[in-house]
């Protein structure tokens, strides 16, 4: 079946390398701080009566409710396996194979490219600024056959929200030529409003969204595609028949209750009181980087010693060197009080060392 296999191999993925998920990287510690999970959880009650029966195709009442949760009508948006199956839909929908390009702007998330290359997209990259900002004329002299144009705010890895004026110039320059995909995964850690606001400006603005990180339900695998409507159209023709299962929709729209949102937003609030202490720690010990997000990266020594230092010390973090300007950077995802605290001894223990 090996032979098979790779006999019936497309010829452009024999050299795919996939993405490197947290859970694939694997790992043995008892503090999992690398995958930007949320540290805490809720409780949700499921009524079985349905699961014999294929789900709605878009769950009315969680289109209501994360519709007047972000702002917009639900006409305006497509719930999704996760922000990836909504990178995934965009491609297969406005994308030509062998003929159509994506630009994405390292140091970025993953999935944008393998997505892009599975389905035979090339990608065009286009490195952020020494800011880790968007470098709007690079976007604007590659624009060659690029259909679609992701950005990531804030940004995974780095932590930087995107400077909106940036944005906006990139979406006044394409308004008639590209779509421009804003992931917004970690929105809710930010200070930064969202662009949600422009989709009634801007036809060409697609924003990603996701219950995984704030709403702490990344096993439950919630995502949501937010654009205008002819856009939300053209994607509801080519994602799969029953995208949202029947317990995944149940959870979801409790998670979107008035008292679980109050929940949320004490917890983003700790969280973000954690990740500012933090980086406050590691401020004196080495380069950190301005975040954002529910993560916090910063550059050490060496990072496969540390690494190395920290999974002894029985901590998983992600090693983020082969992204590009990210030699011996390590990200640490903001976990409980408790879990920063050891993460925090172990990482002094770590630099003590090294130098």
């Amino acid at each position: 079946m090996s032979d098979l296999a790779a006999r019936l191999l497309r010829q452009q993925l024999t050299d795919l390398v996939p993405y490197e998920s947290a859970r694939r990287l694997g790992g043995d510690g008892e503090i999992w701080l690398n995958a930007n999970e949320n540290p805490y959880s809720h409780s949700y009650e499921l009524d079985d009566s349905r699961f014999g029966r294929y789900p709605e195709f878009q769950p009315p009442v969680l289109i209501d409710r994360y519709a007047a949760y972000a702002g917009v009508n639900n006409k305006q948006l497509l719930a999704t396996r996760g922000a990836d199956e909504g990178i995934e839909l965009l491609i297969r929908t406005f994308c030509e194979p062998q003929q159509d390009k994506v630009i994405i702007c390292p140091p970025t998330y993953g999935m944008y490219a393998i997505s892009a290359r599975t389905n035979l997209v090339d990608v065009v990259n286009v490195p952020l600024d020494s800011d880790y900002q968007v470098d709007v004329d690079g976007v604007l002299a590659s624009m060659e056959s690029v259909k679609l144009v992701f950005v990531c705010s804030p940004n995974n890895p780095t932590g930087h929200d995107m400077q909106p004026e940036k944005l906006r110039q990139l979406l006044e320059a394409l308004k008639d030529q590209a779509l421009v995909v804003v992931d917004e995964a970690y929105i809710e850690f930010s200070e930064q409003p969202s662009v949600l606001s422009w989709i009634g400006e801007f036809p060409n603005l697609v924003v990603l969204r996701t219950l995984s990180k704030a709403f702490a339900l990344a096993g439950i695998r919630c995502g949501f595609t937010l654009a205008n409507e002819a856009v939300i159209q053209q994607l509801a023709k080519v994602i799969a028949p029953y995208p949202v299962p029947e317990p995944v929709a149940q959870v979801a729209i409790q998670a979107l209750s008035d008292d679980n949102l109050s929940a949320v937003t004490e917890e983003v609030a700790g969280l973000n009181a954690l990740r500012a202490a933090f980086a406050e720690t590691m401020k004196p010990l080495t380069e950190v980087f301005p975040s954002s997000g529910n993560y916090v990266l910063f550059r050490v020594p060496d990072a496969l010693a540390c690494m190395k230092a920290m999974a002894d010390a029985g901590i998983i973090l992600r090693n983020q060197s082969k992204q590009l300007t990210l030699q011996n950077c390590i990200r640490v995802t903001i976990g409980t009080e408790q879990e920063m605290a050891r993460t925090t001894s172990a990482l002094q223990a770590y630099f003590k060392e090294a130098v």
